[in-house]
């Protein structure tokens, strides 16, 4: 007789957390490293791989949460992450049946998509440019992060599988 058998999905949750720690890991500690201007945020791309393993109101309060973290680094736009990240997560676990199918082109047009509007939106909220500023800001820098942000999301669901591509049940 054989001892008490792990769930299925207790694997894939625990894979999941360390994927999302890893990621946050490295925003606080990589991203500094990267630069200013088109840096990869890596707590977009980790709110939106375990968004994708939820239910639209759970991942709204894992944004909320990780938004809530990374404004405590920035108390002069206190709030502007956790409502934008809350809006990104809850979209895409809403969305994830359509755009993080087993199609990595799709889900780093996702992820672009997705980085590109939470740049425009803290942007926006915030009020850290205006005039030429404002447009070189939302016009250039925000796709460029966000075209980095979308190539190291491809190359983490390519090297990483297990970690941070979502499980059939």
């Amino acid at each position: 007789m054989r001892g008490p058998q792990p769930t299925p999905g207790l694997g894939s949750a625990l894979r999941a957390w360390m994927g999302f720690a890893l990621l946050i890991t490295a925003q606080f500690g990589v991203r500094p490293l990267l630069g200013d201007r088109a840096s990869v945020d890596f707590a977009v791309i980790a709110v939106l791989f375990s968004a994708v393993r939820m239910r639209p109101g759970l991942a709204a309060v894992s944004g909320f949460a990780t938004g809530v973290a990374l404004d405590a680094l920035s108390p002069g736009s206190f709030g502007a992450s956790t409502l934008v990240l809350s809006l990104v997560a809850f979209a895409a676990s809403w969305l994830k049946a359509v755009f993080f199918a087993d199609h990595v082109a799709l889900t780093g047009l996702f992820v672009f998509a997705a980085k590109w509007l939470f740049d425009v939106a803290m942007t926006l909220l915030t009020g850290v440019g205006t005039g030429s500023s404002l447009v070189v800001t939302l016009l250039l820098w925000a796709p460029l992060s966000a075209a980095a942000t979308a190539v190291v999301a491809v190359l983490l669901l390519v090297l990483f599988r297990p970690l941070y591509r979502p499980q059939a049940l």
